[in-house]
C-alpha cells in the first residue's frame, strides 16, 4: 500500500504541483495529514497564532489517478480515519455573525483534547463520542487554484459529518490525473461547525480510490450502506438546498427508477439535511437508501 506524507503542508488544490504518488484506480492508499491548526495547538498553554501561520487546513497530496481524464469522476471510500497522536485539539474561534447577541470578547479557549477507548475527553465533564470525518477533500480545478478555505464544485472544505469511513465521495476530474488531495481531520464535529473549528487531529486515513468514465450524473454525491446525499456549495444556504434536493432527485431518477415528482414529494416527507460550516453555504441533502431503493424492489 502506497502511503503519503502530510509534509510539506499544501493549503490549495493546485494542479501544478508534483504528485507525491501515483495509483491505478482501484488502490488502496495511506494518508497522513496535519490538522487544519496547522499543528499549532499540541499542549496546554500552546495558542492558535495566525501571524506565524495564517493559513488553515492543510491537506496531503496530491494524488495521480492514472486514465483519469477531464469529464471522468473519482468515486473515493472511505475506509478508515485514524488519530496520529490519540488526542485532537479545538479553541474558540471568532463568532463573527454572532457577535450581535454574544458579543467579541472572546476566551482563546484552546486546548488538547485525549481520544481514549473511543471517547474525545473535551472537558473534565463531558466525554464527546469519537466520529471521525474529513473536513477537506476534492480535486484539482483546470483553471484557477481554489484555496482549502472554501468549498466548491471541486470539493474543498465541505466540513460534513458524512464524509466519513464508510462513504465513498464522488468528486469531478477536471485535469488528466484528478489531483486528489485530503485532509483536516475531525475526531468528531457538530452540524454547522459553529466556531468554523472542529475537534482538529492530525491524522492517517485509508481510502480507495475509484474511477468511473463519463458518469450519468454529475455533482458532489456521497453512497453510503445507509443513504444517499448530493451537496452543494452556494454562497447562500437557500440556494444550496435547492439545488441539492434538485440533485438528490435527479439521482433517484437517473439510477434507482423514480418519478422525479414521486421523488420529490417522497424528500418532502423524510428527507434530512446537513450543514457544513454555517458561514460558506455548504449543505447536503440525504435520504436513508432503504427508501431509495424501494422503487428499483
Amino acid at each position: 500500500m502506497q502511503f503519503v506524507p502530510a509534509l510539506p503542508l499544501i493549503y490549495e488544490f493546485s494542479r501544478s504541483l508534483e504528485p507525491r504518488c501515483r495509483i491505478k484506480p482501484g488502490e488502496t492508499i495511506r494518508v497522513e495529514s496535519e490538522d487544519a491548526l496547522s499543528g499549532q495547538i499540541r499542549r496546554p498553554g500552546d495558542r492558535r497564532d495566525k501571524a506565524a501561520m495564517p493559513y488553515s487546513n492543510p491537506v496531503a497530496g496530491p494524488v495521480f489517478v492514472e486514465g483519469a481524464e477531464p469529464g471522468d469522476e473519482l468515486a473515493v471510500t472511505i475506509q478508515q480515519i485514524e488519530s496520529r497522536d490519540g488526542q485532537c485539539s479545538t479553541y474558540t474561534g471568532a463568532p463573527k455573525q454572532l457577535v450581535e447577541w454574544l458579543g467579541s470578547d472572546v476566551p482563546h479557549g484552546a486546548h488538547v483534547c485525549p481520544i481514549r477507548d473511543g471517547q474525545i475527553l473535551w472537558k473534565d465533564c463531558v466525554s464527546i463520542p469519537y466520529q471521525p470525518m474529513l473536513g477537506c477533500i476534492g480535486t484539482a480545478s483546470d483553471w484557477g487554484v481554489p484555496t482549502t478555505a472554501p468549498a466548491g464544485p471541486h470539493g474543498g472544505n465541505l466540513d460534513i459529518v458524512e464524509v466519513c469511513p464508510g462513504s465513498t465521495i464522488y468528486l469531478p476530474v477536471k485535469v488528466p490525473g484528478a489531483f486528489l488531495y485530503l485532509g483536516d481531520a475531525h475526531a468528531a464535529m457538530g452540524h454547522g461547525e459553529l466556531s468554523a473549528t472542529g475537534l482538529e487531529m492530525a491524522a492517517y486515513s485509508t481510502v480507495t480510490v475509484d474511477l468511473i468514465r463519463r458518469p450519468q450524473l454529475s455533482g458532489l454525491r456521497v453512497s453510503h450502506a445507509d443513504f444517499l446525499m448530493t451537496i452543494a456549495t452556494q454562497g447562500n444556504h437557500e440556494r444550496a438546498m435547492a439545488e441539492a434536493f434538485s440533485k438528490l432527485i435527479l439521482w433517484m431518477e437517473a439510477e434507482y427508477g423514480w418519478s422525479r415528482w414521486d421523488a420529490y414529494d417522497l424528500l418532502t416527507h423524510v428527507a434530512q439535511i446537513s450543514i457544513g460550516y454555517y458561514g460558506s453555504g455548504t449543505v447536503g441533502v440525504k435520504i436513508a437508501r432503504r427508501y431509495a431503493e424501494r422503487r428499483r424492489t
